[in-house]
């Protein structure tokens, strides 16, 4: 089923066959993949450290696979995830579901694993801040039921054709697949910028032409479609739950009488969709059984969703103006086609604003990732700011918030160098280890409270202000450094902010920093250089020493006991 462009022809692209939908890891699955065609590369490795030291002694459990394979036919390259105990008393999760308006408690079709769609990103242009929120909250949320121990299996799409695709690609007299592989590219770096965990499966909608087709054709035969100037489009009024996402009221709409032919129209505009578009002239098509042409939007999610998920998903996320027509109209075509319930459970990320206004180029305040970052805003200071507000809650982004964000981060960074730097007394103090598991308990609660990273984050920042002062009171022993240090570790398999590497992820951007990076066993060793010529008076290095690691972004301060401490800026 070829692509034809008018610029050139391309070779029919190979697609991977499903994964297996019952309950069986998907490496399992029987794939063909072997088309150079279908590789596009991920050029950085999310090599976030895996932050459990409780689990240090289970064997070949992987539990923050790496990225090392190139992304092939749509396989991400992560390896399937092994779920993993934990012995703390456990909170009921309990999430929002838009189609019921309730929260309700998460139970998965297959115990012990959930299966997530997210919508990924239209790849026309670099995706924009607002669309990082929502990416964001999905991978808190991945990262939070990895740490309650289940299995993740998560498909997200690469919507790789729709009208601003089609349009620009034959402006520039380009094949689509070369239009878009260069924000497909600088997508994959933003998400590995910001510690966005890789799905599972990361699969493109070139890639699945067949199987959009399949689902027209499923369509077709049940008489749910009529055909109209070469287009295939879906007739609403045959879907008798049409609405039931969003709420809109269809009952006055005549059959047939009104039908959408772009991706994107205004909200409460219910109108039959295209499912399958003539091609028009100067634009790049496919030739098909049903015909030339290409996919309208929303089939391509319910055909890649319901391909690696199933019939049925766990749990369908996004951005909350995806609502309508976008998920509407996926529950419509999906459950025509199975008459299966298509989604379990569905997870809308709430708006972000820009100090207190709408998102828009007009407005100029319209920023991708790669604008913040050229204003010297850092990828954890950002993440740490999109995550902060729960996602069910708009969002509004200002320069106070960035601020407050990177002195957060600091914070909890400067915290974890103190536990590891400072020499506490012998022996360990029960009321700090209560004061850690009542942290890690309300952290948990909180998240399991509807993703309230609100909430979580305050259990984190009350354990560091009660354990700064415990310090400073010498009742923090040496004993209960680890296991503090073992919570920090553990909050940030969800929060992924304290390794300090945005000067890296930043350079490999290609964006230039004045500061240099610091390893903490350097730090540590110009601390004791600097130490020592203190003790022979060579005060003048010691001075250099000083200014080194100020240069650096640390903060010395040396305390009335003698010792030292440090922190970043």
């Amino acid at each position: 089923m070829p692509l034809i462009s008018p610029a050139a022809r391309s070779l029919p692209n190979t697609s991977c066959r499903p994964l297996n939908t019952n309950h069986s890891p998907p490496q399992a699955a029987t794939r063909d993949c072997h088309s150079s065609k279908n590789r596009f590369k991920l050029l950085k490795t999310l090599n976030h450290p895996s932050l459990y030291p409780e689990l240090a002694a289970t064997k070949g459990s992987p539990i923050f696979a790496g990225v090392s394979a190139p992304l092939v036919a749509g396989r991400s390259g992560v390896r399937y995830n092994s779920r993993f105990p934990m012995a703390a008393k456990l909170n009921e999760i309990i999430l929002h579901n838009t189609l019921s308006n309730r929260v309700e408690p998460l139970a998965p079709m297959h115990p012990g694993e959930v299966r997530i769609y997210t919508c990924g990103p239209t790849v026309y242009s670099f995706a924009h801040i607002g669309n990082f929120r929502t990416f964001i909250f999905q991978d808190v949320l991945r990262r939070f039921f990895r740490l309650r121990g289940f299995r993740v299996l998560q498909v997200m799409n690469i919507t790789d054709v729709d009208d601003r695709i089609i349009h620009n690609a034959a402006a520039a007299g380009v094949p689509i697949r070369e239009y878009t592989e260069k924000y497909i590219k600088a997508f994959l770096e933003d998400i590995d910028a910001l510690h966005i965990e890789m799905p599972e499966e990361l699969v493109r909608a070139t890639d699945h032409i067949d199987d959009m087709v399949a689902l027209i054709e499923k369509l077709q035969a049940k008489g749910l479609t009529y055909n109209s100037d070469g287009s295939i489009y879906f007739r609403i009024s045959k879907f008798h739950d049409y609405g039931k996402l969003s709420k809109i009221d269809v009952s006055g709409m005549q059959a047939g009488a009104r039908r959408v032919d772009v991706d994107q129209y205004e909200k409460d505009d219910a109108r039959d969709f295209a499912l399958w578009k003539s091609p028009k002239s100067g634009e790049h098509f496919w030739e098909t059984r049903i015909g030339a042409g290409r996919p309208g939007w929303h089939i391509e999610c319910s055909a890649m969703a319901m391909k690696y998920l199933g019939d049925t998903i766990d749990i369908h996320t996004g951005g909350v103006d995806l609502a309508f027509p976008h998920h509407e109209n996926e529950i419509a075509q999906s459950e025509s086609a199975t008459g299966q319930p298509f989604v379990r459970m569905w997870l809308h990320a709430e708006h972000l604003i820009i100090n207190g206004q709408k998102m828009s180029k007009s407005l100029g305040n319209f920023y991708t990732l790669r604008d913040l970052f050229a204003k010297g805003y850092k990828p954890s200071t950002i993440r740490f700011l999109l995550l902060s507000v729960p996602y069910r809650r708009q969002l509004n982004f200002t320069e106070d918030g960035l601020i407050q964000a990177k002195n957060s981060v600091e914070r909890l960074r400067n915290f974890v160098a103190r536990l590891q730097a400072e020499q506490f007394a012998a022996g360990s103090n029960p009321e700090m280890e209560k004061r850690i598991e009542k942290a890690d308990a309300e952290f948990d609660a909180g998240l399991a409270d509807d993703v309230n990273t609100a909430r979580a984050l305050a259990a984190i920042f009350d354990l560091v202000r009660d354990v700064n002062a415990a310090m400073d009171r010498h009742e923090f022993l040496q004993q209960d450094a680890p296991r503090a240090v073992a919570a920090m570790e553990k909050f940030d398999s969800v929060l992924a902010v304290l390794v300090d590497d945005d000067d890296q992820k930043l350079r490999g951007l290609g964006i230039a920093t004045s500061k240099v990076q610091l390893a903490v066993s350097q730090i540590e060793a110009l601390i004791e250089e600097r130490n020592a010529a203190r003790r022979s008076r060579d005060f003048k290095r010691s001075d250099e020493i000083r200014r080194q690691l100020s240069d650096s972004g640390i903060l010395l301060e040396d305390t009335k006991d003698g010792s030292v401490r440090w922190k970043y800026k």
